[in-house]
């Protein structure tokens, strides 16, 4: 695994639900999470954008998912056809607006994962993020599109 990351997995038996799949798609590695409908987080992971799409089949194999999210920007034409070309009968594919998710997911991940140690006392923004926040971003993209189903207009 060529990316340090905090892998979270929840064992798919514990499942009782459908779960999404949140995909932020990119040129040399991609983010993946995957949320129950009820807003629980199961998995989360940066992997190589080469070796994506097999990732995702794996985790088809070991979680019900019945939608995949996605991230509307980088690339997002070409994986969302490269999805529905090799997931054969997979889950539908929905783009979401990702823009300004990067920036909401450098917050994100010390909510996540809380400085240590003298990084505790240094302000936020001049702390660095030892790993690359693409699954948490992925997470975020989750979210957006559950905030949108919820979202009542008046």
């Amino acid at each position: 695994m060529p990316f340090p990351s905090s892998v979270i997995s929840t064992l798919p038996s514990k499942l009782s639900q459908p779960t999404i799949l949140g995909f932020d798609p990119g040129r040399y590695k991609c983010g993946l999470a995957i949320v129950g409908l009820d807003r629980s987080l199961c998995y989360h992971e940066v992997v190589l954008a080469e070796e994506v799409i097999g990732h995702i089949e794996m985790l088809r194999q070991t979680y019900p998912i019945s939608l995949i999210v996605m991230g509307d920007q980088t690339g997002a034409k070409i994986w969302k056809e490269e999805l529905s070309k090799r997931l054969n009968g997979g889950p539908n594919v929905i783009l979401v607006d990702e823009r300004y998710s990067s920036l909401e997911a450098r917050d994100r991940y010390w909510e996540m994962f809380p400085p240590k140690g003298l990084n505790r006392i240094l302000p936020q923004s001049m702390r660095s993020i030892p790993r690359p926040i693409d699954d948490i971003v992925a997470i975020l993209l989750i979210e957006r599109y559950l905030n949108k189903l919820t979202e009542v207009e008046i």
